[in-house]
């Protein structure tokens, strides 16, 4: 942790140049993160187009980050996933089929394949090993973006694989904490512990003040304009389940009691199938069609 502080404070650090890319079926920012001494990109969080009623993909969302990249001659090095979502399926393997790149994601992806593969009822053919994946990340390894600097650090609560990933002077969260006025993500899902993610959040409240946030949602709180990023000084005095120096057993009761009342994401089902693969669904039938399941009364 000490390093990673430095890193943050040092004021030589590169600034990454970002581009947003919005999902508003399902309020999802997906950033394209490259180091401006190189053509090096990463995608992060990119999102398939899926329709629930009639269970088709499509690519519009990940074509228009394609086309950004494919304009600039930028090179992609990684596609990481801050987590394993629920909210939305990821489109890593199209874009890599096309760009190339690594898939990447953090170590503890092994818990949450585990966990969903015994509640899908998967076989043995599904891997619990994360071997989906080309890379996993450990709490605190540093990795490259060309020139660029950045290191994975382990964040779990919402999920147990959730990371951030601070790179330059920016740090990418996830789904660990939303804009102030909507404080954190929820912490009930199989596997997840308000504990736990009130501790990940104190990491990203112990960057750097002026450490940029891009945040994974923002559902537009009180009718405002979506935004995708703040910074770690606002989160310390205005995020509303944090702010204020609020204790552990403070915000252990609170996000409990809100998460009582929370049904599921309208895309679980299909998203955490998917995304436990690393983007890809189950293998196709001996009629060549692919199916995913609908677990009763077990989410």
């Amino acid at each position: 942790m000490e390093n990673l502080q430095r890193a943050v404070d040092d004021s030589s650090a590169v600034e990454a140049d970002v581009a947003v890319f919005f999902d508003q079926d399902s309020n999802t920012f997906s950033y394209v993160v490259r180091d401006p001494q190189s053509q090096a990109c990463a995608v992060i969080d990119s999102v398939l187009d899926f329709d629930y009623p009639s269970a088709s993909i499509s690519h519009s969302s990940a074509d228009a980050i394609m086309k950004y990249i494919q304009e600039r001659s930028l090179q992609v090095e990684w596609h990481i996933e801050t987590h394993v979502h629920a909210d939305h399926l990821s489109a890593g393997p199209y874009l890599q089929k096309h760009l190339g790149g690594k898939l990447a994601i953090g170590e503890h992806i092994v818990t949450v394949q585990e966990t969903f593969g015994k509640i899908f009822n998967e076989g043995t053919d599904f891997q619990r090993d994360a071997s989906q994946f080309d890379r996993l990340f450990k709490d605190g390894e540093t990795y490259a973006i060309g020139n660029l600097e950045a290191t994975a650090l382990h964040t779990p609560g919402h999920t147990p694989a959730c990371m951030v990933h601070v790179i330059g002077k920016s740090a990418f969260v996830g789904d660990t904490i939303f804009m102030p006025d909507s404080g954190t993500a929820r912490a009930d899902f199989p596997g997840g512990s308000a504990q736990a993610l009130y501790q990940s959040a104190q990491k990203i409240l112990n960057l750097a003040p002026d450490t940029k946030l891009y945040l994974c949602h923002d559902y537009g709180a009180e009718g405002r304009e979506v935004n995708y990023q703040t910074t770690v000084a606002e989160q310390q005095l205005h995020n509303v389940h944090l702010g204020n120096n609020a204790t552990e057993a403070q915000f252990v009761a609170l996000r409990e009691k809100r998460d009582s009342g929370l049904g599921i994401p309208r895309l679980m089902i299909p998203a955490i199938q998917v995304n436990m693969r690393a983007g890809h669904f189950p293998p196709a039938q001996d009629n060549a069609a692919v199916y995913l399941k609908i677990p009763i009364n077990s989410l």
